[in-house]
């Protein structure tokens, strides 16, 4: 990546420095050159976070086009009042404001299993769905593959799985919350304080009933944060490849970037120190899905402190490494589990 990084930028000083003085022929072939150059790291880019699986799925995120299983959300809202049920659920796009929180956030999505649709349904389970740092709302559908995943789990369960909230936990591509209060808004306020409540009241799920929340990556750490932080609002976690805390750096660049210098905010939002000031927990789940090596260290650490203080807890080894595609399957493997935690109708148990 970085030799590719290396050629742009030498095919551009190149291009910009022999500009005047040279041919029509040359500045074309210097053009072709910076693209080429550029085209062949944005692939070595790609294979390195499997962001674009297949072309459809790169055509779709650069043209904006339609999610899978996206519909309007009035449409979901007339089939629903006729009770149709659809062999599939449903994408539709969700307003969570910002008034709690005042965070400035994209537009979020939300997945409605085909039970949603049905004339008299029962309260279904939510999760909280959070993709990594550099990210859109729209990435745990797109690159993450997790409507496929809620489908297929919808169909071996007589159309039964969780709603999906994709929230938006930075605020823009290349914004790092780590889901924190801090320098770079109220990321946390916006998910507990606009996302849940407004999602809750608008598609009928229960005000009292405890989410589920997912994550990948930088994702993955506030999976953890949010559940050991509010184990009244959430009862299962999983947490795919995030670190051991919130990182923007080193500790001390950490707490400098995210949190103006502020070490005792850091601390609040620090997973380790939460669960040891907090003692031992009460119905709270996780685990720690881990593709390849990286992060295994971290997982280990969080899960023997989360289990000496009640929360139960496992480190799952997986094939794969730190890439959406890896990321995609560990939300597959443990969909089951979690969606029997949540106590989804129809979830048959776990093994």
């Amino acid at each position: 990546m970085w030799l590719w990084a290396a050629l742009v930028g030498a095919a551009v000083a190149i291009t910009i420095g022999s500009w005047r003085r040279t041919g029509w022929w040359r500045r074309n072939a210097c053009v072709f050159a910076v693209s080429f150059c550029l085209l062949s790291a944005g692939l070595t880019i790609n294979a390195w976070l499997g962001y674009f699986p297949t072309v459809s799925s790169a055509w779709g995120q650069l043209t904006n086009g339609p999610l899978p299983d996206q519909t309007e959300l009035r449409a979901a809202h007339d089939a629903r009042s006729k009770g149709v049920v659809p062999q599939r659920g449903a994408v539709v796009p969700v307003d969570t404001g910002s008034a709690a929180s005042g965070f400035a956030h994209r537009g979020e999505w939300v997945y409605l299993p085909p039970a949603w649709f049905a004339a008299a349904p029962p309260r279904l389970p939510a999760v909280l769905m959070i993709g990594g740092e550099f990210n859109t709302p729209a990435d745990w559908i797109r690159a993450g593959d997790a409507v496929a995943a809620l489908d297929a789990f919808a169909a071996a369960h007589g159309g039964y799985a969780p709603l999906a909230v994709f929230a938006d936990a930075t605020g823009g591509f290349t914004v790092d919350t780590e889901c924190v209060n801090g320098s770079r808004g109220n990321a946390a306020d916006h998910l507990l304080a606009d996302v849940i409540p407004r999602v809750a009241d608008q598609f009928g799920l229960s005000p009292e009933a405890k989410w589920g929340v997912v994550g990948f990556s930088s994702g993955g750490t506030c999976a953890v944060d949010l559940a050991v932080m509010h184990p009244e609002r959430f009862s299962a976690f999983v947490d795919i490849g995030g670190d051991i805390a919130p990182n923007a750096g080193t500790r001390e660049q950490t707490i400098d970037r995210l949190f103006g210098g502020d070490a005792a905010a850091w601390a609040r939002f620090d997973p380790s120190t939460v669960i040891t000031r907090h003692g031992p927990y009460r119905d709270v789940a996780g685990l720690f899905a881990v593709p390849g090596p990286v992060g295994r260290a971290a997982a280990d650490s969080l899960c023997r402190l989360g289990a000496a203080n009640s929360i139960d807890c496992a480190v799952i080894g997986l094939p794969g490494k730190h890439d959406w595609p890896s990321a995609a399957a560990a939300f597959a493997t443990t969909l089951p589990w979690l969606a029997e935690r949540l106590q989804t109708p129809r979830a048959a148990v776990a093994p």
